[in-house]
């Protein structure tokens, strides 16, 4: 509403700049991304946002089909078969009209017959003075049988070709499998519990990297600011060579080195920012979304507990073992449903002519009902075989289960071990980190009193920079190890 009484009392030209300039604010807000993102909204964004979690889901939700389709299978099946022919094959000709119902004598060279017939009639009343003698036609009919029967009749063997249409509609439904189709549906139920597992599986992935990402950005941005610190130092120390050469009491290349060393704290600084904006742009791929900056977290991540009960209880892939252990039992069941027999119905309606659309259907319908029992008794032996192997399956599985169980605690067991080897490492590269700050500025003191030379200062100062990398490298890894057991757990 604003815009619209701006707009009316603005010129046409100043409107048009008034326009662009909302056009231009809008775009540059769009292309801006998300600014001081924190950890818990990222985490909020991810399972809508990732597009590897979409793909999980997409697999899901075509798992979930495959139950339909199982199931459908109980209802049967309802075909609707409308078929054109067309055909001067003598069999198909007769076939067509006995199942249009439109045969007759004719169709079976009748007229052939008949007229042979005839001609023995004939033949008969001109031996007895032009009338009908049935003892003379009987005779004749005696002697020129066999030529009369081996008339082949053209209407028969000759027909004219025939347009024939056949519309029907069949269902099929099956009675009885044996509980086959019972143990294929419970199977493709739990394959949909299987894949919503996958999906979290993936979810937890993703939930791992994103917090790792998180957290080496709050370890460069620790860097970085120790690297600032260092410059200053650096700095400061530059200044106090200045003096002193003023006053004679240093060197040019002491200058120089020290410029040198800036430098290099410069170059690092350069890598360390684009290491974190490498970060930034990991961040923004796992949530399809642009990411400006980042809240990162202060602190190390919470440390979750684990116990034995808590890894069988959470672990994905614990999960996983079993329900696959559960469809193994359906699988057997569904082997021996094999040995036992099939019973189906079917019911079958339509009707045939030689138009697409007769003029009356109920001169020209048909139906077929019917049951079949079908039971296989003897294949080879592929059944029991393919039991056996089902059977051995499930001892696999169970196997499986067992050995998921036992990797998984050991795999915690491994993890806290190596983090209580971490946090003393931790520790011990901190008190070195903090020693290597006092003796450079030791070092620093003594260079201003000449006890020492600007090469020793800044071995000093190179060795607190590597005490500080060291540190940080440790603690990344120890923070990587408590992002791991959450992710062991699906925290």
């Amino acid at each position: 509403m604003l815009i619209v009484v701006v707009l009316k009392n603005l010129e046409k030209g100043d409107c048009m700049r008034f326009l662009y300039l909302i056009l231009l604010i809008t775009t540059v807000n769009l292309n801006a991304g998300l600014k001081n993102l924190t950890l818990s909204q990222a985490l909020s964004m991810l399972e809508d946002n990732n597009l590897e979690v979409k793909v999980a889901k997409y697999e899901e939700t075509m798992k979930f089909y495959d139950i339909a389709a199982v199931k459908a299978k109980n209802y049967g099946t309802l075909d609707l078969t409308v078929m054109a022919l067309r055909s001067n094959d003598a069999g198909n000709v007769f076939g067509f009209k006995l199942q249009s119902r439109e045969a007759n004598f004719a169709d079976f060279g009748f007229s052939d017959f008949m007229g042979a017939l005839g001609q023995g009639v004939q033949q008969s009343a001109m031996s007895s003075g032009g009338m009908p003698n049935f003892a003379s036609f009987a005779q004749g009919l005696s002697q020129n049988g066999g030529k009369i029967l081996s008339i082949q009749p053209k209407d028969l063997n000759y027909p004219k070709p025939r347009s024939h249409f056949i519309t029907k509609v069949t269902y099929k439904v099956p009675l009885y499998t044996g509980g086959m189709l019972t143990y294929y549906k419970r199977i493709t139920q739990k394959m949909y519990e299987m894949s919503k597992l996958d999906t979290a599986k993936v979810l937890s992935l993703k939930k791992f990297e994103l917090r790792k990402a998180f957290y080496n950005v709050a370890l460069v941005n620790n860097f970085i600011g120790n690297l600032h610190k260092i410059r200053r130092n650096v700095a400061k120390l530059k200044n106090v060579i200045r003096e002193m050469e003023k006053e004679g009491y240093a060197l040019e290349t002491d200058y120089m080195e020290v410029d040198a060393k800036l430098a290099e704290v410069d170059a690092m600084l350069d890598e360390a920012k684009l290491n974190k904006e490498l970060a930034y742009q990991f961040i923004s791929f796992l949530l399809n979304t642009n990411v400006s900056s980042i809240r990162a977290p202060k602190g190390a991540p919470k440390r979750p507990r684990i116990t034995k009960e808590i890894v069988e209880a959470r672990s994905l892939d614990i999960a996983k073992a079993k329900l696959g252990l559960k469809i193994t039992k359906d699988a057997i069941e569904v082997e021996k449903a094999k040995f036992k027999p099939q019973v189906g119905a079917f019911a079958e309606y339509g009707y045939a002519d030689h138009k697409l659309f007769p003029d009356s259907i109920k001169k020209k319908d048909f139906f077929t009902v019917g049951v079949q029992a079908k039971w296989n008794l003897f294949n080879g032996g592929a059944d029991k075989a393919s039991l056996e192997k089902a059977k051995l399956n499930r001892l696999k599985v169970a196997t499986q289960v067992m050995l998921a169980e036992k990797g998984m605690w050991l795999k915690a067991s491994k993890l806290k071990t190596e983090l209580r080897s971490l946090d003393a490492r931790v520790r011990s590269y901190y008190k070195q980190y903090k020693t290597a700050s006092r003796i450079y500025e030791t070092y620093k003191a003594k260079y201003k009193e000449g006890i020492a030379s600007i090469t020793e200062v800044l071995i000093k100062e190179s060795e607190e920079t590597q005490k500080l990398m060291e540190y940080l490298k440790i603690k990344n890894e120890r923070n990587i190890k408590i992002l791991e057991l959450q992710d062991l757990i699906n925290g």
